[in-house]
């Protein structure tokens, strides 16, 4: 991990009012504000941002191959959403934060490559997080150092996912070299996310990690990974480089950086989705699948609105 100052970056999110305030709206005078209520039927209504993310990730879940088995993956990465046609970031006629319908006749593609300037950013963020603004949950720390190697996937019909071009991805732990994964991924479906107010936006992916044998011959191309890793409560936030080689020795093609947001444990994902909406259970059980995506949802804003003002992508 890198070192972070004892003064390190502010983290900019939404402020809770202060006690001060809190009590001046509760002493009121003729002349204040007197307490309100949430709105004429003393309820607040729901986040419609939120739910339709919520919506949007149970339905993959529900509507995947089951007969394919594997791990769900949920994740957000933040990024561009590119205007194919202007060559440029995206604009709308928009001024808040909009999540943008998938089957809208947009000739868009989502960059998550960042500048290693941004990448820094992030990097010293982070780390302030860790040592100088501890909060009620701890956020871990761990630096890994991965290699992917892709095969083409067998044919499999069973398993076609619609697209071609799938592939088989072995990745190891490049310092002891034993294989951590060997997998094929699938991806279910994308959500963009676009930020008018911020220099950054972010796309929400649900994808399925379905177990292979490990596949014979050479790759296709490699992938390895420096990555700094951040775990926090139910969430792991992947900082990378990324660079990529036509072969496992030849120099690198390319060199990226990327940061992604993903909710650490599949298995409570599932086990909350079954549940939602489910009148048998308790309200608590029924709207826990919610509460993790309103988490995950904040999460990448928060991301999202401390990018760098310039020069980050």
């Amino acid at each position: 991990m890198s070192s972070s100052h004892t003064n390190g970056p502010r983290v900019h999110g939404d402020m809770p009012p202060s006690s001060s305030s809190a009590a001046s709206l509760s002493n009121s005078s003729a002349t204040g504000l007197p307490p309100l209520s949430l709105s004429i039927l003393g309820v607040e209504p729901l986040d419609e941002f939120i739910k339709e993310v919520a919506d949007f990730v149970h339905h993959m879940i529900v509507t995947r191959p089951e007969h394919l088995g594997g791990v769900v993956e949920v994740e957000a990465k933040i990024g561009l959403i590119v205007d194919r046609a202007a060559g440029g970031r995206l604009k709308l006629p928009v001024l808040v934060e909009t999540v943008l319908d998938p089957n809208a006749p947009l000739d868009i593609r989502f960059e998550s490559n960042m500048s290693s300037t941004q990448h820094r950013h992030y990097n010293t963020l982070l780390n302030s997080l860790k040592t100088d603004q501890p909060t009620a949950s701890p956020l871990d720390y761990s630096h890994l150092y991965l290699l992917d190697n892709f095969f083409p996937a067998p044919s499999d019909p069973a398993s076609d996912s619609g697209r071609g071009g799938d592939k088989v991805r072995v990745t190891r732990d490049e310092k002891t070299s034993q294989v951590v994964q060997c997998v094929k991924k699938i991806r279910l479906g994308d959500l963009n996310v676009w930020s008018p107010h911020h220099k950054a936006d972010w796309r929400v992916s649900v994808n399925l990690e379905v177990p292979v044998q490990h596949p014979l011959g050479s790759p296709s191309y490699t992938r390895r990974k420096d990555r700094m890793r951040y775990t926090h409560e139910e969430f792991v936030i992947d900082l990378t480089q990324v660079t990529t080689h036509s072969a496992p020795n030849a120099p690198p093609q390319q060199i990226l950086h990327e940061l992604e947001l993903e909710i650490a444990r599949p298995e409570l994902l599932l086990a909350t989705a079954a549940k939602r909406n489910d009148v048998t259970v308790s309200e608590h059980e029924r709207s826990a699948f919610d509460e993790l995506i309103r988490a995950f949802v904040n999460n990448a804003r928060i991301l999202v609105k401390n990018s760098m003002t310039e020069g980050g992508w």
